[in-house]
């Protein structure tokens, strides 16, 4: 049996579409949702997951309508037993040799570009951290000593004269290459 899952991100987006096409497809049981692909929490799909039988085959328009990702909800319908067959992407289709050896070529792909990416951040950080950009936490009390003996500015209340005289202080002090050295 062909079953049809259709979603959505936004409810200013329409499934009608989807729809039209999951049944124009041959579906004979439809699900769905207006949930973010990133949310684990889709009851549509959990629904289609739990009713679908050994045998069945989940049918979406799009493989991004699925799941974001889609490879660990492959590998699980294949444990079941169950097809997978995106309408777009006619390549991508579980019940036949051939879409097996596509839908394992593309995920290969997947894993090796998700490993690059990673290799290109870690690369991209280190470099700023050689040419001196600090990353974590804010300033130090160093950079703005009026925090150790005040307390930190963003506690102090907007309007109180004491939240803005140290920090103009300190400010004008930095402007004119000194700091005053009593803060009042």
């Amino acid at each position: 049996m062909l079953v049809g899952y259709a979603r959505v991100s936004t409810d200013a987006q329409s499934l009608e579409a989807q729809m039209a096409a999951l049944k124009a497809a041959g579906c004979e049981r439809l699900y769905a949702e207006k949930r973010s692909g990133a949310e684990t929490d889709r009851k549509a799909l959990a629904k289609l997951m739990k009713e679908a039988s050994p045998g069945d085959t989940v049918v979406v328009t799009r493989l991004d309508r699925l799941a974001r990702s889609t490879r660990d909800l492959l590998v699980r319908l294949g444990k079941d037993n169950i097809g997978f067959k995106s309408l777009r992407e006619a390549s991508v289709d579980t019940t036949s040799p051939q879409g097996r050896l596509v839908v394992n070529i593309l995920a290969s792909i997947s894993e090796f570009e998700r490993e690059l990416i990673h290799a290109r951040m870690t690369e991209g950080r280190n470099r700023a951290v050689a040419n001196g950009v600090k990353f974590g936490a804010s300033p130090s009390e160093a950079t703005y000593p009026y925090r150790a003996e005040r307390g930190s500015v963003r506690r102090r209340p907007k309007n109180s004269r004491s939240a803005k005289v140290p920090l103009l202080l300190t400010v004008l002090g930095s402007a004119n290459g000194y700091l005053p050295a009593a803060l009042p």
